[in-house]
């Protein structure tokens, strides 16, 4: 038995020579099945919910294959971009992808560039109301490591910022103060709260690491939606990362025991303060980081942390049937999820442009030698 899995995809469009092009308006205008974001350098897709993982590879690949060929037809030169921000410039303008648009106004004048980054959020499908708030509490204090594992953000206009993430260390996390929410009557009240306080603009407006997501919020829920992972451009890390999730999630749901307010030494709002300095940390050295641990404050490092994780889950995850999609967190471990491959070649001398232009080039034939082998997509 597998839970269905889902992705919201936000993706940069622009060169190959690595300049990001805003198109945005005009992809959403001529394709379905893509979202506008407030600034028009990048935008959306998502992909269905699914129980196979393969299934979940095709929905990932298929689009970008569509988007791909919509971008060559408007410019040959036209291609999707790696990394979680805007890496050859520029931050200083935000380019709105849809001026009449109220809540975009308000986007931009709160928060300006910011939230122009792209990042993936995956979703977990969890029905069980009681035990979805049980499994964001687990999630919400262990989301550093995801945060480690995908970052790939560590230029901004050309530059290096001192981040892996540089997209995580300035997004506006809003509300400031999220709890672990103890049940699902307390998130309901606390969501109510925030709506009439303005703290929150609409049940969207919860831009926190995880949260509880469905089609009625906070009142009908569905899913665990994990929010803090940079843009995870290799698709088979992406599933490694996401069956990473589902294989602790199981761990939760089937054990009532490892609730982190049954089981940690420490009060919530320790915890919470913990995790907050995790995600710091996580965010400027990524699986480099001494974190702490929610239960009990030892220090370890992020990579340990995964590698104590990974051993946990891998015998179940290969019961349930799919521990073989665990395979390339290893690799990770090993050789650098992209801010740190990005990093070592810019101390090695190479300019972050030609960085990111071999990047490009190797997401787009990775793409292609995915789908002429697993997916019968048209190229």
């Amino acid at each position: 038995m597998l839970l269905t899995k889902g992705f919201e995809i936000e993706l940069y469009t622009g060169t190959t020579d690595g300049d990001i092009v805003g198109l945005a308006d005009r992809i959403v205008a001529d394709l379905n099945g893509f979202i506008r974001e407030p600034d028009r350098r990048n935008v959306e897709y998502t992909t269905p919910p699914r129980l196979s993982y393969d299934r979940l590879l095709c929905d990932l690949l298929k689009p970008r294959q569509q988007l791909r060929q919509y971008l060559q037809r408007l410019n040959p030169d036209y291609t999707l971009l790696p990394g979680s921000t805007l890496s050859l410039g520029d931050s200083r303008v935000f380019e709105r992808s849809d001026p009449a648009n109220p809540y975009h106004s308000y986007i931009e004048q709160t928060y300006g560039t910011r939230v122009v980054t792209a990042s993936v959020h995956i979703n977990v499908g969890i029905e069980d109301p009681e035990a979805l708030m049980r499994a964001c509490r687990l999630v919400r204090l262990e989301a550093p490591l995801y945060l480690a594992l995908s970052a790939a953000s560590p230029f901004l206009d050309g530059e290096p910022t001192g981040q892996h993430s540089s997209r995580w260390a300035v997004f506006p996390k809003t509300p400031s103060e999220v709890p672990l929410f103890e049940s699902h009557a307390h998130f309901c009240r606390w969501t109510e709260a925030q709506l009439r306080l303005g703290t929150m603009q609409n049940v969207r407006h919860l831009w926190s690491s995880v949260r509880p997501n469905g089609d009625n919020r906070p009142y009908s829920l569905n899913r665990l939606e994990l929010r803090i992972c940079d843009l995870i451009d290799d698709p088979l890390e992406l599933l490694a990362i996401t069956a990473l999730l589902e294989a602790r999630l199981w761990q939760v749901l089937t054990r009532p025991e490892l609730d982190p307010l049954t089981i940690s030494h420490l009060e919530p709002e320790e915890m919470l303060a913990l995790t907050e300095a995790n995600e710091t940390a996580a965010a400027r050295s990524s699986l480099e980081a001494t974190l702490h641990h929610w239960q009990d404050g030892r220090p370890i490092l992020a990579a340990d942390w995964v590698r104590e994780l990974l051993d946990s889950v891998r015998e179940d995850a290969r019961a349930r049937g799919f521990g073989c999609y665990l395979a390339p967190i290893g690799r990770i471990l090993r050789d650098g999820n992209r801010a740190q491959r990005w990093l070592r070649g810019f101390e090695a001398g190479v300019e972050p442009r030609v960085l990111i232009q071999q990047a490009i080039a190797d997401m787009h034939r990775q793409e292609l030698e995915l789908a002429d082998k697993l997916c019968a997509v048209a190229v």
